[in-house]
């Protein structure tokens, strides 16, 4: 074969991967990324540059107060969790949100503290947890589980807020953390690598299927979040406080491929609000994509495995390719979560 016709060969290769018609969720990949592809991401089921592919995700603390809004760097996120942070204030809830390519996202946050649950959620992804602080209650689960954290130390950004609402990780402050804290910056576990199944999943055969264009959240009170199914996009876009939440940075809606609810009970700790959410074990939830939704169970069986989510007839769910929403709902609301 002559150097011409691998050189057409290449053209003709790379001008498909580009030109080629993407649904809504596959287009949720970077426009050049299918044509530079060596590794599908383990976060996203997405081409990822291979340079990546041992890289550890950080799991960032993101304010989710109204006074702390707009969010920075949330529509950037692979992963987004949210779950209530207190029984106080409405029960207000705090995201965690995960990010694989955490090097080129140009600012996060704001960044506040973490509770014992983010610590077990974080621990199966083998993530490096950024947060600043936290109750004493951690303690105990940072030994347990030995998960690698930086907390405080970032930057801070004049917004004419409150000292708590300024913190935030900008480009290089964690590349500069992690050096100082001689944390290694790729997996310890591989085990993460392989968190969850993804490919290309259609829920419309699946037992116990229902329509799921409008995904409310009332079991989070504050902010009574919900999730609308865009046809355009085949993703569902992010509101909160009655409006579609955008990204300070990039002006972006955060948008999900998919969205799993879990139903979970909580054991709170003290007068002040404080909880822990009782994720290790399992329940019933709802994996909803593509504008359909499923009834799952979910198990976790020990304080860093892989939380595993089942359809109704025990098989472990795919995933659709693209980014994911997480809501830890309390059990006590939980039939306030209304999918239709």
């Amino acid at each position: 074969m002559n150097k011409r016709y691998l050189s057409m060969t290449a053209v003709f290769t790379a001008a498909a991967l580009l030109f080629a018609p993407l649904s809504g969720i596959e287009a949720q990949a970077a426009p050049a990324a299918a044509a530079q592809a060596a590794y599908v991401s383990e976060l996203t089921g997405l081409p990822t540059s291979i340079a990546l592919q041992t890289q550890r995700p950080v799991a960032v603390m993101i304010d989710n107060d109204t006074k702390a809004l707009p969010h920075y760097g949330l529509s950037e996120a692979d992963v987004v969790y949210e779950m209530m942070n207190s029984t106080a204030n409405k029960r207000v809830t705090r995201l965690m949100a995960i990010y694989k390519d955490w090097q080129n996202v140009g600012q996060i946050g704001n960044v506040r503290s973490t509770r014992p649950t983010n610590i077990l959620l974080a621990s199966e992804w083998n993530a490096i947890l950024i947060h600043d602080g936290g109750p004493f209650y951690n303690n105990p689960y940072f030994k347990s589980t030995g998960i690698s954290h930086l907390s405080g130390g970032f930057s801070r950004v004049k917004n004419g807020k409150a000292q708590e609402f300024t913190e935030y990780v900008l480009k290089n402050d964690i590349a500069k953390q992690v050096t100082t804290a001689a944390i290694p910056s790729t997996y310890t576990n591989p085990a993460a690598m392989n968190h969850w199944k993804i490919g290309a999943t259609n829920l419309s055969a699946k037992a116990g299927n229902i329509p799921a264009n409008l995904v409310q959240l009332n079991c989070f009170r504050l902010t009574k979040p919900y999730l609308s199914y865009n046809a355009k996009t085949g993703t569902y876009d992010y509101y909160e406080n009655k409006k579609l939440a955008k990204d300070g940075e990039d002006k972006k809606a955060p948008s999900f491929a998919n969205v799993i609810l879990q139903n979970c009970t909580f054991t709170q700790y003290d007068k002040n609000g404080y909880l822990i959410y009782n994720v290790i074990g399992q329940g019933a939830g709802w994996y909803i994509t593509g504008g359909k939704a499923i009834p799952i169970m979910w198990a976790k069986a020990s304080e860093t495995g892989i939380t595993h989510y089942y359809d109704l007839s025990g098989a472990e769910i795919t995933l659709n390719p693209g980014k994911t929403y997480i809501g830890i709902c309390p059990s006590d609301d939980w039939t306030s979560v209304t999918v239709s």
